[in-house]
């Protein structure tokens, strides 16, 4: 092999490193979660960001979701990216606190609600 096409190899090598597939159900990339986690953050840069939010955004489904814990990763890192560059408020920090909490709580009433004895199949 010639040392040209060695060096074409490693270009490719080197393009494949930039576009890592973290979902490979759905052949989704890490630049792709990232673009959109950028466009959900340039619409409301306080919302929640999940996992399923980023997939229904592109328009895509958790198939075996394996590859959840890089997205909550990929959500953390682009996230605090963003904010970084940004010029943030104590008023939009504490209102985003409060809806986070409300948040919580809201799942936190849903999950008691489930677990009542007189709700109990068996």
């Amino acid at each position: 092999m010639s040392s040209f096409a060695l060096s074409q190899n490693q270009d490719v090598a080197f393009d494949r490193q930039d576009e890592m597939l973290v979902c490979s159900c759905n052949f989704i990339t890490e630049k792709e979660i990232e673009d959109t986690i950028i466009g959900l953050l340039d619409d409301d840069c306080w919302q929640l960001i999940v996992p399923a939010k980023v997939y229904h955004a592109m328009e895509k489904r958790g198939r075996c979701c394996g590859c959840f814990p890089n997205v909550v990763d990929i959500i953390i890192r682009t996230t605090e990216q963003y904010h970084a560059r940004r010029d943030s408020t104590e008023a939009e920090i504490f209102d985003f606190m409060t809806r986070l909490k409300q948040f919580h709580e809201e799942n936190r009433r849903a999950d008691l609600e489930r677990r009542r004895k007189g709700n109990r199949a068996a």
